[in-house]
């Protein structure tokens, strides 16, 4: 476990390399693990996997999975592959949920629920942005057990930033701690949204009802970077319909440790395992949260 003596005030201390092998974080997390071993083995799959294939794919090696918006290409295989060796030999008895095997088997997500340390893995999150080309993809891992994410990596190798956050010890990006802040007062908020059209009518409403004066609402675009963006202050909130674990844990994690708060419909925190009131939001504070939350309801 992280030596609170060495490790010093939540959220304030930057992520010093205790072994000084490369300036990135070796942290302790439960189990023994070290960040900077997952941290590496994410950096490693992106640099196999997904770079080399960022701006060259060919037509055979995109293909659709559930419909025209669902996309999934060689690469999101092939880093979810490199990726579930990688972790579950940092982690033995640990288990993976990978988006590409759950598509496979939905009866992997039951592990969710297990007793084991599960990896939630999304190889590729915003697969329709890799594959027009353009940057604003990233790699998700969060590690949980029990139902509770423990830690998450947000990679977006295209970028090169790393965000990364610990249970009660804080998030950083790229070494320096993150912390969301607060909107300006009397500020138009600006918040990131799941497609109307992607929904149940209600859901829609719900949604909707967010376009209204004093709120910038826009469509999504790769769910781990708008985390990011309200962890670091540069977006006020997402509101999301959609409670798939491997687009929402590690973000999750990163906006509450950097000082966020989240609130499904009826007011509870997410659950990893489903059964959410939808749509759920994450915002850069409390009252924000609260904010987003009460206009959902007005729409539905």
């Amino acid at each position: 476990m992280i030596d609170d003596a060495v490790y010093g005030t939540y959220g304030t201390v930057p992520l010093r390399e205790w072994e000084t092998a490369d300036g990135r974080t070796a942290r302790e997390m439960p189990h023994g693990l070290r960040v900077s071993a997952v941290e590496e083995a994410v950096r490693a799959a992106a640099a196999a996997e997904i770079m080399p294939r960022f701006r060259q794919l060919a037509a055979h090696e995109i293909a659709e999975k559930t419909g025209p918006h669902d996309l999934v290409t060689v690469a999101d295989r092939r880093a979810e592959e490199h990726l579930t060796a990688a972790l579950t030999a940092l982690l033995p008895g640990s288990v993976v949920v990978g988006e590409e095997a759950v598509h496979a088997d939905p009866a992997v997500y039951d592990a969710l629920r297990g007793e084991a340390p599960v990896w939630i893995v999304d190889p590729v999150d915003g697969t329709r942005q890799f594959v027009h080309g353009e940057p604003g993809f990233c790699t998700l891992v969060a590690l949980a057990q029990g139902g509770e994410v423990l830690a998450s990596w947000t990679y977006a190798a295209a970028l090169d930033e790393m965000a990364i956050a610990v249970r009660g010890r804080g998030a950083w990006l790229d070494g320096v701690p993150l912390r969301s802040g607060a909107p300006v007062p009397g500020a138009v908020l600006t918040v990131a949204m799941s497609h109307p059209d992607y929904t149940t009518d209600a859901q829609k409403r719900a949604l909707l009802g967010l376009r209204t004066e004093g709120i910038d609402a826009r469509a999504c675009g790769s769910a781990g970077l708008e985390y990011l963006d309200v962890a670091r202050g540069a977006l006020d909130a997402v509101a999301f319909n959609w409670e798939l674990a491997w687009d929402h844990a590690a973000g999750l994690l990163l906006v509450t440790e950097a000082g966020g708060a989240q609130q499904t419909l009826t007011g509870e925190p997410f659950r990893i395992t489903g059964g959410n009131a939808l749509p759920f939001t994450a915002a850069r504070d409390e009252a924000t949260a609260r904010r987003i939350r009460e206009r959902l309801l007005t729409g539905a």
